[in-house]
């Protein structure tokens, strides 16, 4: 995959005044990321992700201006939090007041961003979480080089936490690579699409929410078994949410998902429905409908009526379904995974986000 042009800015365009930042909203809104019925807890954390957020804003920061607008761009539009969330949703299995786990959920929410400039750049995306992308305003080369940048501040925050924490955040950043690497590459001749597309999920998405919640859990305090059995949840719940987005890239608005619908189509990625649909039409007797969408999506989709064709035909065909089954089937493994785990509000809200995943995918 080639890299997409530079965008045509001027030079005193690509440094800019950063969006606001209001770290107390932000954390106000933590409470939706994981549905909670307890509202002490949700009390607790809310609270805590303030805190979370503010000091994600010093990480982030920077004495070069550009370095520094560039670097609050993502942080300033917002996101679901999601992985700092569940280090410090873990962390209540233990001392969920313990500062660590603030510091753990700054490493893996920069970690995340950091992955995001990247992706960007390969993916071409024109928007994330609803702004412009860092390189379609400042373009390829200072994105990439702030994405290094910020995977250099999580990898200074994680080295206050121990070698422990320095181990666990280098081989997730392996796995980070390799997901990219491999959804790049695609699959050889001898692999089966569908289960290598399975571990790229795996490697990109599920790794950095497994070490989430495997971080919180450790520096709460958590007995052995409780940190690997939220690791296991974490890498299901990842692969169940990232097949969730493989739907909602096909049936949300723009307005709702924070990106342009069908860009993995235009920039053949291809996810779930689409590899299912790729396996339908090579059977023999496949049917011509089949044939004639995997044709199209091989075809030119740089219009926008050509995208939105194939995108509507996505949305009517069984693939999608399929797709639904497949991110609930995960959600609810993941679930299962926390059986182990003494009841209580914090195994009551990591079941409640499980369930909240499957509903996200019908």
């Amino acid at each position: 995959m080639s890299l997409p042009p530079e965008p045509s800015v001027a030079p005193d365009s690509r440094s800019r005044e950063p969006a606001p930042y209001d770290a107390d909203a932000l954390g106000a809104n933590v409470a939706t990321v994981i549905p909670m019925s307890d509202s002490a807890l949700a009390a607790r954390l809310t609270e805590r992700m303030g805190l979370v957020e503010q000091a994600l804003a010093d990480a982030v920061a920077s004495a070069d201006r550009l370095a520094d607008d560039v670097s609050h761009h993502l942080v300033a539009a917002g996101g679901k939090r999601l992985r700092p969330f569940l280090t410090l949703l873990a962390g209540e299995l233990g001392d969920g007041s313990r500062r660590e786990l603030v510091d753990a959920a700054i490493v893996v929410e920069l970690t995340h961003l950091a992955s995001l400039y990247h992706d960007d750049v390969m993916d071409s995306a024109p928007l994330r979480r609803g702004a412009p992308s860092v390189h379609s305003v400042w373009g390829n080369s200072v994105a990439i080089l702030v994405g290094d940048l910020l995977f250099a501040r999580a990898s200074a925050r994680v080295a206050g936490l121990g070698p422990q924490a320095v181990r666990i955040q280098a081989e997730t950043f392996e796995r980070l690579c390799l997901g990219q690497l491999h959804e790049t590459t695609g699959p050889s001749a001898a692999e089966d699409p569908v289960a290598h597309y399975l571990q790229v999920l795996a490697d990109k998405t599920a790794s950095l929410l497994a070490t989430s919640a495997r971080l919180g859990a450790m520096f709460g305090g958590a007995p052995q078994q409780a940190v690997e059995i939220v690791a296991a949840y974490g890498e299901k719940v990842g692969v169940a949410f990232q097949l969730a987005d493989d739907v909602l890239d096909l049936t949300s608005s723009g307005a709702e998902s924070g990106k342009t619908p069908g860009t993995d189509l235009r920039e053949g990625i291809a996810t779930m429905p689409v590899l299912l649909l790729r396996q339908r039409a090579a059977r023999a007797g496949a049917a011509a409908q089949d044939v004639a969408l995997v044709a199209d999506l091989d075809g030119d989709l740089e219009s926008d009526a050509a995208l939105a064709d194939v995108v509507e035909r996505l949305r009517a065909h069984d693939v999608l379904r399929e797709t639904r089954d497949l991110a609930v089937r995960y959600a609810r493994e993941a679930a299962a995974e926390l059986a182990p785990l003494p009841s209580g509000p914090v195994k009551e809200a990591l079941e409640a986000f499980a369930e909240a995943l499957a509903d996200r995918a019908a």
